[in-house]
């Protein structure tokens, strides 16, 4: 897996430099838009990568669960010449809807000359079994918008228009310097693109840790897209990050005001059903870094992410 990354996404200097979405289309009624239509979707996940994780806990707050239908890969790679995600949870190591065995049958069957990393999430067609969307910046914001008519009565507004351009500010750093910056400093081939990357992701974890201090969410008291997006990357930092990508000033049990405010995320339903610790473990430590003898550590204990957290009950400043 670093192998692949090495070739292909990493510039001269040592950079990690993410490859591009292929499939982009968004959704709506204008000709060649995606309809929104229920029962229409199959999302292909996975509980270990942050970007489809994301997409579960939306769908789970939203309350589209039984609009979109899900299929979950193995969290560990296929040993296949190819980077690639496996059905191996299923009967017959087959989705049990798509009849595939392997993530890029979806991505051939769409596009027979498709030469990227095959990613999750995958949002597949049912109608024609082909993948119309894996654009992981942006789906989130599909199920927030182009598919709000079928939300849930008590879904909650997770981009208010009054707030939006704030989210967007925001998220553009806690995509490049946290969720990506943990990437950049984990798959850095030169000490230089390491230490930039190392630097970046604890002065936005330090900006954040004071401004949790002053509220519960990162916009007040309700959450948004943006604690989504960071949520995903605080729950996989102590168990992969921390080690497997060597981020390691401190972890996130080490920040007061972070690690309660992930704690209080955690316990809430669609963040618990969708956290997978055994899943995140066995990808980052057995696929995603260079471990030849597959040692899965046993640690850390998370018997401490249902820790009472009181932010419910906190009075901020």
């Amino acid at each position: 897996m670093p192998t692949d990354y090495v070739k292909k996404e990493v510039d001269a200097q040592g950079n990690f430099k993410r490859q591009q979405t292929r499939f982009v289309t968004s959704f709506g009624p204008k000709e060649g838009q995606l309809p929104v239509e229920a029962g229409r979707y199959r999302l292909i996940a996975s509980y270990a990568c942050p970007w489809a994780h994301r997409q579960l806990i939306a769908l789970k707050l939203l309350g589209l669960e039984d609009k979109v239908s899900v299929g979950i890969v193995a969290p560990v790679r296929p040993k296949i010449e190819r980077t690639d995600w496996a059905f191996a949870l299923d009967a017959g190591q087959k989705d049990p809807v798509l009849k595939v065995p392997y993530l890029s049958d979806l991505y051939l069957a769409t596009d027979p000359n498709y030469e990227g990393r095959f990613t999750v999430p995958a949002l597949v067609d049912l109608q024609t079994g082909q993948v119309v969307n894996n654009d992981f910046l942006n789906l989130l914001r599909h199920w927030e918008l182009a598919w709000r008519d079928l939300h849930k009565k008590d879904a909650p507004d997770l981009y208010p228009e009054a707030l939006r351009s704030e989210i967007d500010a925001l998220n553009e750093v806690i995509y490049h310097d946290i969720n990506n910056g943990v990437y950049k400093a984990g798959f850095a081939t030169s000490q230089s693109a390491y230490e930039a990357a190392y630097d970046r992701l604890f002065e936005r974890l330090d900006t954040l840790e004071e401004r949790l201090g002053h509220s519960r969410y990162l916009f007040g008291d309700q959450i948004t897209d943006s604690d989504i997006r960071l949520y995903v990357t605080l729950a996989r930092f102590d168990v992969a990050y921390y080690n497997g990508f060597n981020t390691n000033r401190n972890r996130l049990v080490d920040f007061p005001n972070l690690w309660a405010y992930a704690r209080d995320l955690y316990q809430q339903p669609a963040f618990k059903e969708t956290t997978k610790f055994d899943h995140i473990k066995k990808h980052y430590h057995l696929s995603a870094t260079i471990n030849p003898h597959q040692i899965l550590p046993k640690g850390p204990d998370l018997s401490v992410w249902e820790e009472p957290h009181e932010r419910d009950r906190q009075t901020f400043a």
